[in-house]
C-alpha cells in the first residue's frame, strides 16, 4: 500500500493545479490583449500588408 500512496502523490504533483491553470489562462488572455492593442494601432493599409483586417484583429483570442 505504501507504494500506491507514493505513486498517487507523484501523479498529483505532476498535474497542474487549478491556480497554475488559472495563471496560465490569465497570461494567455493578457498576451492576446496586448497583441490586439498593438495591431489596432496600425493603419488599415499596414494591416492589409500583413493580411489582416480590423475584424480579424477583433476576433483574436
Amino acid at each position: 500500500m505504501a507504494s500506491m500512496d507514493i505513486n498517487t502523490r507523484m501523479s498529483r504533483s505532476a498535474r497542474p493545479s487549478v491556480i497554475t491553470s488559472l495563471i496560465a489562462a490569465l497570461h494567455d488572455w493578457n498576451d492576446a490583449r496586448v497583441t490586439r492593442k498593438a495591431l489596432m494601432k496600425l493603419s488599415d493599409r499596414a494591416l492589409d500588408d500583413i493580411g489582416l483586417t480590423r475584424l480579424d484583429v477583433a476576433r483574436l483570442r
